[in-house]
């Protein structure tokens, strides 16, 4: 399994398996892999000729009173469980790579962003689609893989594929959940017992 950390050697390597006739699948992440995640590596290397994963902590997705700092961030983990799970390559870009001094281009879309989860965290969502633009301009993939858990997040990212052009058919797969019925989140491990009830 390849790890790639800059844009360039990232689209090099997916250019050639596009020269090659194959088809790339691409699950977007932030890490701290949990079986949800497991879900959509899996899919993506059954449906694909070649799988790729990213990890990616992006600090534009975060507000100021969020949890970036402590995100938790498990690379190695990451990386074994993306092999486990027949990804052929992880990348994982530095944010001084993703967001160069001077950075100052942001994906918006409108409407889809005015209430729920955008209602709540202003911003947030402009982080997304500008972090997943970028990557899908790195990865090139065929398809891209998303969680049913954050519907509102996956909605967004259709219509910004959609509307932006990107050639890339948005596969949204279903919520994985714990024994408990709550949906697996890298976020859990912040909750207490009374919390996770």
């Amino acid at each position: 399994m390849k790890v790639f950390d800059t844009p360039e050697e990232m689209r090099a390597w997916s250019m050639e398996r596009i020269r090659e006739g194959k088809t790339i699948g691409f699950a977007p992440t932030m890490g701290a892999l949990h079986a949800g995640h497991e879900s959509l590596m899996r899919r993506s290397a059954e449906e694909n000729d070649v799988s790729v994963l990213s990890v990616f902590v992006n600090p534009t997705q975060f507000g100021p009173n969020e949890d970036f700092d402590k995100y938790p961030r498990t690379f190695e983990a990451d990386c074994t469980l993306a092999e486990k799970t027949g990804q052929q390559a992880v990348y994982a870009p530095h944010a001084r790579v993703m967001y160069p001094e001077g950075f100052a281009t942001y994906v918006d879309v409108e409407r889809l962003t005015a209430g729920l989860c955008g209602a709540s965290r202003p911003g947030h969502f402009r982080g997304v689609t500008t972090v997943v633009s970028k990557l899908l301009n790195a990865v090139l993939p065929t398809r891209l893989y998303l969680g049913q858990k954050d519907a509102q997040q996956a909605a967004v990212l259709r219509r910004m594929a959609r509307d932006l052009d990107f050639g890339v058919e948005v596969v949204v797969c279903p919520t994985i959940r714990e024994a408990d019925g709550l949906a697996m989140s890298s976020r859990n491990r912040y909750l207490s017992t009374e919390e996770r009830e």
